[in-house]
């Protein structure tokens, strides 16, 4: 009897051993718990901790509550200007409502990524579609990823999921037609340099005529300016010449001294000797008359 009393307590025991590790739920910090009650979803644990459930009647499903890596595959897309390029990007995603995402995706992350690549290559499709090719090469700088994502939008809250980045690490040129694209983009920024080199030599030669234009007047009005100075100089003189010689003391003083001169002048040389007549205008000056 006692054995059979060991026996049954140690079966007991054990009984409640199982009972009670199935019904214990461990939750950890990088996931979420889904407790299922005949398959169906009874409610979710998000908190990090231990919990418990039904034995035998409910189970457990985990989900990443981590941000999750997903590398999509390398497409063919098209830009506006009929140019196709090679668009090689990756995303960070996570899971915001874990029951929404068991709910459309059947709790299965394959089921995820294969929803998000279809999601984000059609909204980078549409994104580069409506760009010309110089445009989506100059967005590399951040520009393109964030379109990307605007155009996506809220439409993966349906499913429970948020989309943090999208990232392109190769958006190039078909290697077929990547030296004549490139040939192509060189010569057309060889024309736009032309073009402004050709503009500023242009305002160059304005500005140029424009300055000689302007230094021409100014130095015809200073020479006009110089020339009624003069004028106006030589008109001053005269009138003063004129006041100081009005009177007749004046002039026979004037006379005089413009006789001396013409004596002076007539004079120079190595002949000293003068001949005059009685009546002219030196002699007079010896004769006191």
């Amino acid at each position: 009897m006692k054995t059979v009393k060991r026996i049954i307590i140690i079966l007991v025991l054990f009984a409640i051993l199982i009972l009670g590790s199935s019904s214990i739920v461990i939750t950890h910090e990088n996931e979420y718990s889904l407790i299922r009650q005949f398959g169906r979803i009874d409610h979710v644990i998000s908190e990090a901790g231990i919990s418990f459930k039904l034995p035998f009647l409910q189970s457990v499903d985990t989900l990443p509550k981590e941000t999750l890596f997903y590398d999509l595959s390398p497409s063919d897309v098209i830009t506006s200007d009929k140019k196709t390029m090679i668009c090689d990007s990756y995303i960070l995603w996570h899971i915001t409502d874990p029951l929404k995402f068991a709910q459309t995706l059947n709790s299965s992350i394959t089921n995820a990524e294969s929803r998000l690549d279809a999601i984000v290559y059609n909204s980078t499709k549409n994104v580069i579609s409506s760009t010309t090719q110089d445009d989506v090469i100059s967005g590399r700088n951040g520009a393109l990823s964030q379109a990307v994502i605007d155009s996506i939008g809220s439409s993966l809250n349906q499913y429970g999921i948020e989309l943090l980045a999208f990232e392109t690490k190769k958006l190039d040129l078909p290697s077929d037609n990547k030296s004549a694209v490139y040939e192509r983009m060189i010569s057309e920024r060889d024309n736009i340099a032309a073009t402004y080199t050709a503009e500023g030599s242009s305002e160059a030669q304005i500005i140029r005529n424009t300055t000689d234009k302007e230094v021409t007047v100014m130095l015809s009005e200073a020479e006009k300016q110089a020339e009624i100075l003069v004028a106006e100089g030589e008109a001053e003189y005269m009138r003063i010449l004129s006041e100081a010689y009005s009177d007749q003391s004046r002039q026979e003083f004037y006379s005089f001294v413009r006789s001396l001169d013409a004596l002076k002048i007539s004079m120079q040389g190595g002949n000293k000797t003068v001949i005059l007549s009685p009546d002219s205008p030196i002699a007079q000056i010896f004769y006191g008359n």
